[in-house]
Order: C-alpha cells, then structure tokens, then sequence
C-alpha cells in the first residue's frame, strides 16, 4: 500500500509530520492551503480512518499507524485552539 506523510505547519510555528498507509490524504489536503484547526483535524480523522480501513480491508487487521498519527495531530490541536494549519506538503 502506498504510504504518504502529510507535511504540515500549525499556528504560531511548529511542524508535524503526519503518516498515512494510503495515498488517500491526497483526497483530503491540498499544498499550500491552510485550514482551520477545529477543520483539520476533523479532516485528518476522516482521512486517516478511510486509509486505516484500506489496511484493513487489505491485510485484515487495522493500520495501528494511522491510529496513532490521529492521536498525535489531536494532541497538537488541543495546543492551537486557533488559527491555521498550513499543509507544507505531501509525499512519500
């Protein structure tokens, strides 16, 4: 399965580095766009739980990756209540 990293900028600085088992958050996100934070990450959990169940769907068993990349961006939104995510980029 293609795997992607979404290469994103939250307010105020800091940047993550967001895993996906599938190419799905190409759907999601597009480079250079900024989003809400509430936005993003309601985006990311969906994007994240579609690509988790293309694992599924594929080897059986749920991606523990794509679980744990939703965790880590909802832990750095509850650090940014405002502002804009600014997706950097996507890629393998």
């Amino acid at each position: 399965m293609p795997e992607r990293y979404v290469s994103v900028r939250w307010p105020d600085g800091p940047a993550q580095r967001i895993y996906s088992p599938s190419t799905v958050v190409e759907d999601y996100f597009a480079v250079g766009q900024a989003y809400p934070v509430d936005e993003f990450v309601a985006t990311c959990r969906e994007a994240l739980l579609i690509a988790g169940d293309r694992v599924r769907a594929a080897y059986g068993f749920p991606c523990g990756s794509a679980s744990r990349s939703i965790a880590l961006v909802e832990a750095h939104a509850a650090a940014f209540p405002d502002g804009d995510v600014v997706v950097e980029g996507i890629g393998s």
